[in-house]
């Protein structure tokens, strides 16, 4: 439901699973915690490297929605200069991505 919020007081997608694309070319998946000054606060992220992935972005995102995250960081907060595009896991990405 749109404008649904799981925990009430906190952010729309706080506690839902999301995709974050970085500017580094990283991707990002796991629960979104909440996004302020320090960055975007996540926990149990799964992280796709380009420089050291076995699989292209699109198969390990793939995996990751069919089954499960696997985690490579309980908690984590990325640099606001680093987060580009945040969507729902299994939404599909915004056409300029």
């Amino acid at each position: 439901m749109a404008g649904h919020v799981f925990h009430p007081g906190h952010q729309e997608l706080h506690g839902t699973t999301v995709v974050v694309t970085g500017r580094s070319g990283r991707t990002y998946v796991g629960r979104f915690h909440e996004q302020g000054d320090r960055g975007l606060e996540m926990h149990d992220v799964g992280v796709h490297d380009p420089a050291s992935a076995a699989l292209p972005r699109d198969a390990w995102l793939e995996r990751q929605h069919q089954f499960g995250i696997r985690v490579d960081h309980r908690h984590l907060i990325l640099p606001p200069a680093e987060v580009g595009e945040v969507r729902r896991l299994g939404a599909p990405p915004s056409p300029e991505t």
